[in-house]
């Protein structure tokens, strides 16, 4: 299931998350810090949905109240709640 998230508060501007049930197939950012982003992406492909969140969730960048990784955390619990939803 692919989910499109909006991000808020960071230099990217969406995020795109596909998952497989609880698993992640794939994240892709739109904007942001490139070579970030990318490292992202590559480290969370294969774990589960709940992982991510766990890891990444809270994460700030400099003063900033969110970050890249948070913001996918977030996209990600929205993701399956929207899926949960559609059950």
């Amino acid at each position: 299931m692919e989910y499109r998230y909006r991000t808020k508060g960071t230099c990217s501007r969406e995020i795109i998350v596909d998952l497989d049930h609880d698993i992640v197939r794939s994240v892709k950012f739109i904007g942001g810090c490139d070579g970030n982003t990318k490292g992202i992406c590559s480290l969370v492909q294969g774990m589960k949905a709940e992982d991510v969140i766990q890891r990444c969730k809270g994460i700030r960048c400099g003063f900033k109240t969110t970050s890249c990784p948070d913001q996918l955390a977030e996209a990600i619990s929205q993701a399956l709640n929207h899926k949960s939803g559609l059950n």
